[in-house]
């Protein structure tokens, strides 16, 4: 049971703390989850890829499904009910800071929203989530995602610069360079 415990303490700093969206919630994520050892680091880096394939934030569906696979490999042997309950947990715990914060700071910026304080907060918080964001990039950047080996790091690098090129170079849709970057991954390794 005390791994619920933990679960909630660690998704309440992941909500309190997470600014700037999944991407940069990423480090910090990575932070309370990996190093506990309640996910491995494959685990995450799969998580990341699916999260951005499912709909809804990084946050909420790394939530989810660290919810259901913590409990599950802390109590194990156990009920699917107890991953169920986790995710359950996880995902209500994450959300719950930003409702709060939204809810009562919400009122409080737009009856102040032309104060020079407040348009000092956002213009500090700006550079800091851009960091975070950038930090998620090179948290990604791994032997999981990549490859250990030099041909492995050439091909992914490959792939990675080609998609790249494509999404911003042509109308092509995101889902369609998706869906080519997976086959050419099943092809090539």
């Amino acid at each position: 049971m005390m791994i619920y415990l933990r679960l909630i303490w660690s998704y309440l700093k992941i909500g309190f703390f997470g600014f700037g969206g999944g991407y940069a919630m990423l480090a910090l994520i990575e932070n309370e989850i990996v190093s506990p050892g309640w996910i491995t680091e494959k685990m995450f880096t799969d998580i990341v890829a699916i999260s951005q394939m499912t709909p809804g934030p990084i946050g909420i569906n790394s939530a989810t499904y660290i919810g259901y696979a913590a409990p599950m490999k802390a109590l194990a042997p156990c009920s699917p009910l107890w991953g169920i309950a986790g995710s359950l947990l996880c995902t209500l715990v994450v959300v719950l800071p930003s409702f709060i914060l939204v809810r009562y700071a919400g009122h409080y910026i737009r009856r102040h929203r032309q104060s020079e304080a407040i348009e000092g907060v956002f213009r500090g918080l700006r550079p800091v989530v851009i960091g975070l964001i950038a930090s998620a990039a090179l948290i990604l950047m791994n032997g999981e995602n990549f490859g250990y080996a030099t041909a492995d790091i050439t091909v992914s690098v490959a792939i990675c610069v080609a998609v790249l090129a494509l999404n911003l170079f042509t109308k092509i849709h995101p889902i369609w360079l998706i869906c080519a970057a997976g086959v050419a991954g099943f092809i090539l390794f």
